[in-house]
């Protein structure tokens, strides 16, 4: 199924296209916002990699990670002073951005500043919460949870097209299987795109090792390359990674960030991949099968 288009940004910043038969789209940077200096310094590193390879992209970081797993972790620096620097990001290097909120009373002060609305996974159910998204009028992005199967995603897909929005990225983030562990099962890209809506693969946390380490995530990086061929060839319209220049000692996610040294070669293969799947169904038709052949 060839999904519908959405468009994040636009007017005063670059605007970046996801779904039907185009190119491949990024959306990537640090799991938390550490410091106005370092997002910085990430946006503009990012997105030299970005304009290289010729990949739009959507600069990423949250203001605040309600979901770690210790409550003496890093969880964010707070609305108002991560939303500041997210707005001096967009201004600077003129590029979209996106940021999760947890709480639906912060929807529309986060919309005020992003372009994409990001609903965390653990809250793809909370219809408070995917109201308050879809009610900003934002492109939003919907992470799968963990817990979800593919074909209940579109639940949360009809609780935001209730508000009138229709502008929705889906995206999967690996599955729970047993204990501390995730999995990626690729018949979710085209599950989910029966919605109608692009799909995107998040590569980093499905790596993550769920609190393997007591009270923090573990995680297995060098898997991510393999995961985003495969996504690439399933199908997906966005890739979406979180990248940092320095992971190890990272604020939030130390184990599952992508180290940036490595990010033009991993976006140049999913590019590479992306294209030949396209290329291949133009030449062979859809890849599908139905059950009464």
């Amino acid at each position: 199924m060839i999904p519908k288009i959405i468009k994040v940004g636009g007017g005063d910043v670059a605007e970046v296209q996801i779904g039907g038969t185009l190119p491949l789209a990024f959306l990537g940077g640090p799991c938390a916002i550490e410091t106005r200096a370092h997002a910085l310094e990430m946006a503009e590193r990012i997105g030299e990699v970005c304009v290289g390879l010729d990949i739009p992209w959507v600069y990423k970081s949250c203001y605040d990670k309600d979901c770690r797993s210790s409550e003496n972790s890093f969880h964010g620096i707070g609305m108002d002073a991560g939303l500041d620097i997210l707005a001096e990001v967009r201004s600077a290097y003129k590029i979209p951005v996106v940021s999760d909120f947890s709480d639906a009373a912060w929807a529309a002060r986060t919309a005020e500043t992003v372009d994409l609305l990001q609903i965390p996974a653990y809250l793809c159910r909370q219809t408070h919460v995917l109201k308050a998204a879809g009610e900003t009028g934002k492109p939003l992005h919907v992470k799968k949870g963990q817990f979800m199967s593919p074909w209940n995603m579109k639940n949360s897909v009809r609780k935001i097209e209730a508000t009138g929005n229709e502008q929705i990225l889906l995206t999967d983030r690996g599955t729970f299987f047993g204990y501390n562990m995730l999995i990626n099962d690729y018949r979710n890209f085209p599950i989910m795109l029966e919605t109608g809506y692009p799909v995107c693969f998040d590569a980093t946390h499905s790596v993550q090792m769920p609190t393997s380490m007591g009270n923090v995530s573990g995680g297995q990086r060098e898997f991510i390359p393999h995961l985003v061929r495969a996504a690439a060839g399933a199908g997906i319209n966005a890739l979406f990674m979180e990248v940092h220049d320095n992971p190890n000692e990272a604020l939030s996610d130390p184990n599952t960030q992508l180290d940036i040294r490595y990010l033009k070669n991993i976006l140049a293969q999913a590019k590479a991949m992306h294209a030949a799947r396209q290329e291949l169904l133009e030449e062979w038709g859809e890849d599908r099968v139905h059950l009464d052949d």
